[in-house]
């Protein structure tokens, strides 16, 4: 009965080649659990991270590879003719490479994770004094590159002829270029703004008439969520064109108040609300020492203009920082007896005699 012939080989052929085949996946087996409770348990004790990013890259590339080894063999031990011998040839080299391409593509991306890439965020350079935020990009680029180089090769083991179809992918590739102008221009704005450091995620920005807080930088879009809580989606490359304030890199938010005093406030008593200004910053913490103003501005219509200006701290809330500098102002302008003016009209009426 193993001696009959079914398409050109006998059954105890097929059935050794089959045996073949479930023998290296048991073998997969046998290397999948070493690695689990064996090789992975000394890798974690390693100080350097080499190691864990060699084995994690060669894991499931060497499961694979003794799969197609196995499948090899299995089918070249088979009597299947020239040309399916052929194929066979060439579709298992062509694995081969592929899969090669796939320990490369593993190992590079790990080697970004692991040994460039910095999860902290806050440490905003990894050890090529490249911006955190830029590796998925970088990754993403390397594992392009990578794949592109294998199925080449892999193509032209295959007896593909890559110049030809590289000719007509050319053709192609110029129109999609054109109609996907826009999308390249926000990629390249991406980028722009990734190598600028131009803002960052958590950053409050303005750009044209919206302000918020940006909450992801994408190859394509920034998201931006304003202050009524609203999602604006910006073109990266209308950012990199346009004037942005990047609200969140200022050391501190200026303040710039007018007080009006009533006409009949003598110099003293200006000066005395002057000096109550500037000692402003040791009433309250939260505002900054230097670069505090304040002085006579101006003669207005029905006031004396005393111009204030001071700085909140970063780390401060502004709201409730001016809240407290306005009810400080009040309290200490009504002990000082200071009045504040409010817009007011004197008209005066001339008694003519008529005769």
């Amino acid at each position: 009965m193993l001696d009959n012939m079914y398409y050109g080989n006998t059954l105890r052929d097929w059935g050794l080649s089959f045996l073949i085949v479930i023998g290296a996946l048991f073998i997969n087996k046998l290397i999948a659990l070493l690695y689990r409770k064996v090789i992975k348990k000394i890798t974690v004790k390693s100080t350097t991270k080499i190691d864990d990013v060699v084995f994690y890259s060669l894991e499931k590339p060497v499961l694979m590879g003794i799969t197609l080894l196995a499948i090899w063999i299995a089918l070249s031990r088979l009597n299947l003719g020239d040309d399916v011998y052929d194929v066979i040839k060439n579709s298992y080299e062509g694995l081969v490479i592929l899969n090669v391409t796939w320990f490369f593509a593993r190992f590079f991306s790990s080697l970004i994770r692991e040994d460039v890439g910095n999860k902290n965020d806050n440490l905003r350079k990894g050890r090529f004094n490249i911006d955190s935020k830029l590796f998925p990009l970088i990754k993403r680029g390397v594992l392009i590159i990578v794949w592109l180089v294998g199925i080449v090769m892999a193509l032209h083991n295959a007896g593909i002829t890559v110049t030809t179809l590289m000719g007509t992918l050319g053709i192609g590739g110029i129109a999609f270029a054109l109609a996907a102008q826009d999308t390249i221009k926000n990629i390249f704005g991406g980028i722009t703004i990734f190598t600028d450091h131009t803002f960052r995620i958590g950053d409050i920005i303005n750009f044209d008439s919206t302000e918020g807080s940006v909450i992801d930088i994408g190859l394509r879009s920034t998201r931006i969520r304003t202050y009524d809580k609203r999602l604006v989606t910006i073109p990266n490359y209308k950012l990199t064109d346009a004037l942005i304030t990047n609200i969140s890199s200022e050391p501190g938010r200026r303040v710039v108040m007018d007080i009006g005093l009533t006409y009949d406030t003598t110099a003293e008593k200006v000066q005395e609300a002057i000096n109550i200004l500037k000692s402003m910053p040791d009433r309250i913490s939260d505002i900054k020492n230097s670069d505090i103003a304040a002085g006579f501005f101006e003669f207005g219509d029905s006031a004396l203009i005393i111009r204030f200006i001071y700085f909140i701290r970063k780390s401060a809330d502004n709201l409730e920082t001016r809240s407290k500098v306005n009810f400080e102002i009040l309290n200490s302008f009504t002990q000082a007896g200071l009045n504040f003016a409010f817009p007011t009209q004197t008209i005066y009426l001339e008694n003519n005699t008529v005769q």
